[in-house]
């Protein structure tokens, strides 16, 4: 298939995909569509009996093997999360508008979806084609455990598919190439306190309590720097208490998000922390691990091509994935996860011919 025609079958697929409603945790119906597809797509290209393919959970795997290869694992997600608030156009009615795709999950992650699985094929139709597992997750989103944990456990129990030696994790990065990814966790904080009428003096104002800890989160000092991944970055990004104004609440509840450098574990930063406040905190995740990419072949090809290198603020299944890895694929990082979203057809284009050529250059 030649590279227009590529194109138009991605494209298709993904206004197809985008049209069926799948947030985090409720994939089945998009996962069904699209193992019946990509069967489909197999059987054209007579492929049907070279790739082995399952549904694990929401998940889609494709195996192509080659003897004596090095296995690399494609990956990107096909989960969404909820529309914002502010959508002017259906976001589950793609619709074209010029040279602009939009639609919930475009951007993120359906312009990875369909590009890396046109790559697959591609590489999968040729003699000397290279061992690559494709796998269209569900739960990236909301870190679920039946994503990114299920495939890995999968592939792990599989006889006749070898764990993967490298990755290539699609996320909109204009197909710039992620070659570190700073870390993600989530704590969860409640302050205790007493109740009381608010005209009486409460010497145990749960309010005042977080609030305490929050300015010691605040002040709260990450001293090791990484020359790769740069500092750690701490915020209180929600706040919760109280029921009714003459009210002093027993609890008030708030969220940290914390984002931080190759020099720290979670588990080691939700130690340090919970030392110093008197509020519980509880994780809600500990696999959001900060990730660079290992000196090698993968940054060998990516600099044989001539691919831009940066290093991620945002999280992803790389996170989850202890392998030499570099996050890259179509599209824009900023336009996720806001109304109207959209993705081009020369970003789909881009896209395809990216992913064919890192694969070829990395085995």
């Amino acid at each position: 298939m030649k590279g227009k025609e590529q194109v138009s079958r991605a494209l298709s697929l993904l206004e197809e995909m985008i049209s069926i409603s799948a947030p985090s945790g409720k994939e089945e119906a998009r996962s069904s569509f699209l193992k019946e597809k990509i069967a489909s797509i197999l059987k054209d290209e007579g492929l049907e009996d070279k790739v082995k393919t399952a549904r694990v959970k929401n998940n889609i795997i494709l195996f192509c093997p080659a003897q004596g290869k090095k296995t690399v694992l494609l990956c990107a997600h096909i989960d969404t999360v909820k529309p914002a608030d502010k959508y002017k156009l259906d976001p589950y009615s793609p619709v074209w508008k010029g040279n602009r795709l939009y639609g919930l999950g475009t951007n993120d992650d359906g312009g990875s979806v369909v590009c890396l699985l046109e790559a697959f094929v591609c590489q999968a139709k040729k003699n000397n084609a290279c061992q690559l597992i494709l796998t269209l997750v569900c739960e990236e989103e909301n870190g679920g455990k039946d994503g990114m944990p299920a495939v890995l456990e999968y592939i792990e129990n599989q006889k006749d598919i070898p764990m993967p030696d490298y990755a290539l994790i699609g996320e909109p990065t204009g197909m710039k190439a992620a070659v570190g990814e700073k870390g993600l966790l989530v704590l969860d904080g409640l302050s205790i306190g007493i109740r009381s009428h608010a005209a009486h003096p409460n010497p145990d104002n749960a309010i005042y309590n977080a609030l305490k800890d929050i300015e010691t989160l605040k002040k709260f000092s990450f001293r090791r720097k990484s020359e790769i991944t740069g500092p750690t970055h701490l915020a209180v990004t929600q706040i919760n208490a109280g029921s009714a104004h003459n009210i002093v609440p027993e609890s008030c509840s708030f969220v940290v998000d914390i984002r931080f450098n190759d020099k720290y574990t979670p588990e080691e930063i939700f130690k340090m922390l919970s030392a110093k406040t008197a509020s519980t905190l509880k994780p809600r995740n500990l696999s959001h691990r900060c990730r660079v990419t290992p000196a090698g072949l993968l940054l060998e090809a990516l600099q044989n091509i001539g691919i831009e290198t940066f290093i991620s603020p945002t999280s992803s299944d790389w996170a989850r994935v202890d392998i030499p890895a570099v996050k890259i694929g179509p599209g824009d990082s900023s336009r996720s996860h806001k109304a109207d979203e959209y993705i081009t057809k020369s970003e789909i284009a881009d896209g395809i011919e990216g992913f064919t050529k890192l694969i070829s250059k990395i085995l």
